[in-house]
Formats: C-alpha cells, structure tokens, sequence
C-alpha cells in the first residue's frame, strides 16, 4: 500500500491511530547507550543466530521439507517460528547499516523457506516431516504461530530490503489460511496467539482486505474454550474469556500480550473503540497488578503463567524475555492508538529492564526467564534458570531472535508523527538523528545513562510544526530549557529554523522504590532506581563473608551515584546497609511462644548496586532487586 512505514508497524491512513511511526529510517542511532547494544547485536547475537539454526536442525527441518518431506524433524514443533524471527532481525539489520553479507543470507534462506512451501501455499516443516494431518492438533501444533513469525519477517524483509521473495510466500500462506479458517470455514484456533497482529499488518502492507476481517475473526473467537480440549485449561491458551469482556490478563504470559497486541491492531484499522478500550483495561489491569518492577511479566514457572493479583514472587519470577517484548509491542500499539505517553513510559520500562537483561553485554548469552533475586546456593533445575548464568542457546529458543528483531528494529520505537503531518513526538531518548514531520533532528545524549537530552533542528518545514519531547512518569524535577515540564509530553509549537536547540534534563538522581505490601516475599522492601534503570544487587560486590540473602538496606542513608563501571559500561549506586548474623538452628523457624534469642547481629557492610539489565555479566551468583528496609 502506499505511504507504508519502513518498520514493524504501519497502521493505514483509513484507520484510527492516533500517531504513525516513524520507522527505522527515521531515526538513526549514532552513538550512546544504544548504539552499543546494536552493535553487539550485529557483530555477535545475530551472526550466532544463524550457527545455531542450522547447528539446532532448524534449518535443516526446512531443508528436508523442500527436498520431498521425508526425513525425521528435529526441535520443537515450531522450530520453524525460530528461523523467521531470525530473518525478521536481519532484514531491519540490514535496513539500518546495509549489511551485504547478510543480504546474501537472507537470500540464501529465503529460497529454502518457498522451496519448503507446498502448492496449495501450507508450510510448516515440522508438521510436513512428521505427517501430522494438518491443523489437526492445533492447541499444540503451533502452525499459525509459526505462519505469523513468517509473515512477519516478509514484511520486514519487503519493508527493510526491497525484496518481496518472502513476501510471496507470505500471501501464498495467508490465502490459504482465508481458504481454510474463519467463519464459513475450520472454527479451530491455534494454541498460540501470533497470527492476529501478523494478519493485521499483511494487510497494511497488501490492502488486502481478507487478512484484516480473519485476524478479527480470529481475535473475537477466542474465549470459549475452543482450544481447552489439549490437555491445558482454556486460560493456559488465552481461550477462557472472550478479548472484549476480558479485564484483565491471565494464563500463559506471552499467548496472552501477543493476543492482546493483535487485537489492538485490529481495533486500530476497525475504529472499534469497544475492542480498544477493552485492550487498554487489560493493560491497565496488568500494570497495576501482574507486572514487575523491570517491567518483566510472567509470576509463575507452571505455564509461563500471569499469576493472581500481586502475585509477584521476585525468586520464582518467569518474567520470560519473549514476554517482555510482546508487552513492549502491545504497548507501542497503544501509544500509536491513543497518544498516551504512559504507554511510552512502559516501552521504555520494557526495553530497559524487562527485555535487555535477557541478552549479555557482549551479545552471545541469553536468558530464557529473568528472576529478581538469585539466592545463595541456589541450584540449577533446568536450562532456562538464571542460576545457571545466560546460555549460548535454548532447545526453546523463542528467546535469542526474538531479543534480536527487537534491537535491530529499534529505531522503530523512538519517534511518531501526528497524522496531521505537522508535529513529530520523540519518546525513548537515543543518540543520533530523528525525522519526521518535516523536522530533522539532530540529538546529543547518553540516556538512560545520563539524563541530559540536548536537541538541535539540522532543518525544518517552512511553516509551523509542533515537536514533542517525551518527559517519563517517574522524572519528577525535569526541566526543558531550564522550566519545570510535568511528565507527559513537553509540545513546543513555532516555526523552527536550523540552529535551534531545545535542552531537556531528566533527573537521574537514585532513588527508592517502596514494594506494595500487598506482594508477599517483599513487603517493607524496597528497589533501587536511578531514571529508568532498575538497580540490583549482586553477592561479588559485597565483602567477603557477606550474604546478599541477609542485605537489609538503610534508607535513612544517602543514595549516590558511584560513576561507571567500566566493565559493564554502566553507572552504579552506592549505599549504605548491614547483614545479619544468624545463629545456626536445627530448623530455619524461630520457637512458638518466644523467650528464646534470636540471636542476631548486625553487621554494616556497604552497598553497591548495578542496572538489572547488566547483572550476571561478572559470573551468575546471588542477586537481589528488592531489599529489605531497615
């Protein structure tokens, strides 16, 4: 269609957004915080991500599809989903530095997925190679998913490269699918949602009007226990509730953010403000009670699950970095639907807290699930335990290309424009150049490291614009060029000329986080923050002899910034606390009815935090966010 976005998300002129994104051409990351997590990305994490697809047999399921379906499939039975993502990341990788190298691999890959496609445009490696009858186990066959990641990646790959091979194999497969589901078709629903907001976007990209009407189709005929017969309960599949009745989120964490991001997009393109407003009740729901302090979404390891209200264990958090991501894209929905700023905020709490502590700083490690205390002695149970420190890969390995596409399709995320064409809004804070509106901007800033914000017009439209600079919920204090602005977004209306400068300052200063007494396991607790950035403490920065289990937290004491640790490229925040020393027992409970010493001493030992993002970089060992208060 024309006047498409050059990025993930393009909502159509004929729809209701309230903002159009920018693109990630329209906003160039030069240098900064940013700028070094996309360059681990591109040297380490992706390159890594295509030995590993084809040393896993990812690549190897498609292979064997294309040569006839005969073989053994290897993996998960969406293994396939893995490779697409991949691609996906490679394409917005190649629209912002223009990788040849990569180009020629995703050429290369591209041709084995349509040799993989059979005639009547079904593809789905695992299913093909194993002779599953097709959409016969759906609750666990993942074939939408699947086929939602590849639509995914072809838009990316059209949008991001020019080349539409993916892209064909993409409208093959979604004609099918208007073939075979939707109400005067199969009533079966995939176990996992994906292809809703996938189908939404096809049809930004296309106009093609049929993938539209199913991705609704597929929104409003969940909730009733269609999916419930696989061994699960309908909440586990997101299939207990219908989306407009729903008021909050619940069951298996990442099937219920992807549900939700892609019925926002359908309400976007209908102008259904009943299926919009239910979405953000759902939002709401599940930042005020299920959500955790790093943004991370996911209380329970039994289903990957949301838990009840406040059920927010910090030692048993799944807080999966697929769930992260899903939640920032809902997010980056609702932002461009309504132009509420606070949704920005939580794009910003995601990225930072919720999905980049899935990724080491060099790139090549990853986390599956980001629990907020590691305990001394903890254990491994199994490979997705942060106790085992982050890993290379995952036989689940939803997680590494998934944090990939987000990286390089970042840009993405940092500005919109208003549908008006005349005002451009800037809400995560990266060093480079934005555009939009006629405006192009050139942006000094080492954010979220620093809270100085220093902008300057390279050039600008001939009559008036507006400009919007982002002022987050949590920068109480914050100044645009030297007078107070409230969080929201700080306009600025005039004609502008190159030279001009605007300086906004966002108070960085530590600070504590008060737990709600309502979560049990850290009540009278309290978090670290400076900014955006969530603090945790780790056992290799206290004295030898000290427990991070027995940290207490003093918070009569000052908090300071300590400068920047260089190995982690990242500032750290002093202060002050004490352990206590507990007398051995044979059991770990204090005797019924008192009278006996408990026997503790307190010791003051000094503090010294460091970002969530950037733990377990030093060796994985006890950690903590949350501390008790003394």
């Amino acid at each position: 269609m024309d006047d498409v976005v050059k990025g993930p998300l393009s909502p159509t002129a004929g729809g209701t957004a309230a903002l159009r994104p920018v693109g990630v051409d329209g906003a160039t990351i030069t240098g900064g915080f940013w700028a070094e997590r996309l360059a681990a990305n591109a040297a380490v994490s992706i390159p890594q991500g295509w030995d590993q697809l084809h040393r896993a047999g990812n690549v190897g399921n498609l292979e064997r599809a294309a040569g006839g379906g005969t073989g053994e499939a290897v993996g998960d039975v969406f293994a396939d989903s893995d490779v697409y993502k991949w691609l996906e990341a490679v394409a917005w990788e190649i629209a912002r530095t223009g990788d040849e190298a990569l180009l020629e691999r995703q050429r290369e890959l591209t041709r084995l997925v349509a040799a993989a496609q059979a005639e009547d445009g079904y593809l789905d490696s695992v299913v093909q190679l194993r002779g599953i009858a097709r959409y016969s186990e759906l609750g666990w066959t993942h074939e939408l998913y699947c086929a939602g990641h590849l639509v995914q990646a072809a838009v990316a790959q059209r949008r991001g490269t020019g080349d539409t091979a993916l892209l064909d194999v993409a409208v093959r497969l979604a004609d099918h699918l208007v073939a075979t589901f939707g109400p005067d078709g199969s009533h079966e629903l995939d176990g996992h949602p994906e292809i809703e907001t996938a189908l939404v976007e096809l049809y930004r990209e296309t106009g093609t009007r049929a993938y539209l009407d199913l991705a609704g189709w597929f929104v409003d005929a969940r909730g009733r226990g269609t999916v419930a017969a696989y061994g699960r309960d309908s909440t586990y599949f997101s299939d207990r509730v219908p989306v407009r009745e729903a008021t909050t989120v619940e069951g298996h964490a990442v099937r219920a953010v992807y549900l939700a991001e892609g019925a926002a997009d359908v309400a976007i393109e209908t102008g259904e403000d009943e299926l919009l407003a239910a979405v953000a009740r759902q939002f709401a729901a599940m930042v005020g009670t299920k959500q955790y302090v790093t943004g991370g979404l996911g209380a329970r390891w039994e289903g990957e699950a949301f838990g009840d209200p406040y059920e927010l264990p910090s030692d048993r958090a799944y807080a999966e970095s697929c769930a992260a991501i899903g939640g920032l894209q809902w997010a980056h929905r609702m932002l461009v639907a309504t132009g509420d700023e606070r949704y920005a905020d939580q794009v910003e709490r995601m990225l930072l807290n919720g999905m980049l502590p899935g990724v080491s700083l060099a790139g090549g490690e990853f986390f599956y699930v980001n629990a907020l205390q590691v305990r001394n002695g903890a254990e491994p149970d199994d490979q997705r335990n942060p106790v085992n420190g982050r890993l290379g890969w995952f036989s689940t390995a939803c997680c590494p290309p998934n944090i990939m596409r987000t990286l390089s399709s970042l840009g993405a995320y940092v500005a919109t424009t208003g549908v008006d064409g005349d005002s451009l809004q800037v809400h995560q804070y990266v060093q480079g150049t934005v555009r939009g509106a006629g405006l192009v901007l050139d942006v000094e800033t080492d954010f979220p490291r620093d809270g100085r914000v220093l902008v300057t017009v390279r050039s600008a439209p001939e009559g008036e614009a507006e400009l919007g600079l982002r002022v987050p919920g949590w920068a109480s204090g914050a100044t645009l060029d030297g007078e107070p602005v409230e969080p929201g977004l700080a306009r600025r209306r005039r004609l502008w000329s190159a030279g001009d400068r605007l300086e906004l300052v966002l108070p960085t200063a530590p600070r504590l986080i008060a737990a709600d007494d309502r979560i049990d396991g850290i009540r009278d607790s309290v978090a670290i923050a400076a900014g955006p950035l969530v603090f945790a403490v780790e056992q290799v920065d206290l004295p030898v002899g000290a427990q991070v289990d027995d940290l207490h937290l003093d918070v009569d004491a000052p908090l300071r910034l300590g400068g920047s640790d260089a190995a982690l490229a990242a500032p750290v925040v002093l202060a002050s606390g004490w352990v206590h020393r507990h007398v051995e027992r044979p059991e770990p409970y204090a005797a019924l009815g008192g009278g006996e010493d408990d026997g503790v001493e307190r010791e003051p030992v000094p503090i010294r935090a460091v970002p969530y993002f950037a733990w377990a970089n030093r060796g994985a060992d006890a950690m903590r966010v949350w501390i008790p208060a003394g």
